[in-house]
């Protein structure tokens, strides 16, 4: 785990395109998820992704690429169980980049606890129309058992977020959220990002 300073709100976007449009307007931490491209496409969009992020100074998080994070000098990754199985945690490591990982169940919290990351994410809260998820909702009740089980390494609650549903999640014990549909499928992206931006930085860890 770095000493890294992680900013309360969390949205994930699957283009450069959005983080241009949307980083102007104070977004700190994002993470860059992109499926199915090809090796040269994925590396160019992460260049783009570590220039734009550094012109905004906002912490860009690579998700699952960790090889490539490694060689375009990127400071942090996020892996999904699927990917950790892959992934090999000790070059992470010694490249010194700091480590988010995705949880489910007890069995993937223990494994991902072990590997002291600098946060957990824990999903989907809510139901969530991004992707099929083999698991039901978790609720707020689990991100309370989860944070209790987590101590001091931060929890992300992810997984039908929105900014009505923030204030909740913050008080069952979420440190971070993430939002991905919420601003994504909005008719209206920059106004949702401000709403976000003020809802979030108006909460305070307890």
């Amino acid at each position: 785990m770095t000493n890294m300073t992680l900013d309360r709100f969390y949205p994930i976007f699957d283009s450069c395109a959005w983080l241009q449009r949307l980083l102007p307007l104070g977004i700190r931490m994002v993470q860059l998820r992109i499926k199915d491209r090809q090796d040269s496409e994925l590396r160019a969009e992460i260049r783009r992704a570590k220039n734009v992020c550094h012109r905004y100074a906002c912490q860009l998080i690579v998700n699952d690429y960790w090889q490539i994070a490694i060689d375009e000098g990127c400071d942090f990754v996020h892996l999904g169980q699927e990917d950790l199985d892959g992934a090999d945690i000790a070059a992470i490591r010694a490249a010194g980049l700091a480590l988010g990982l995705s949880t489910h169940d007890a069995a993937e919290l223990e494994r991902a606890l072990s590997l002291a990351p600098d946060y957990i994410a824990l999903g989907p809260v809510y139901p969530t129309r991004l992707k099929k998820m083999r698991w039901p909702q978790q609720g707020l009740a689990r991100v309370t058992e989860w944070k209790k089980r987590a101590g001091d390494t931060p929890l992300v609650a992810i997984g039908g977020m929105t900014v009505e549903r923030a204030a909740g999640a913050f008080a069952a014990g979420a440190n971070i959220i993430a939002a991905v549909t919420d601003i994504t499928y909005n008719s209206a992206p920059e106004s949702r990002v401000r709403e976000w931006l003020a809802v979030t930085r108006e909460q305070r860890d307890p």
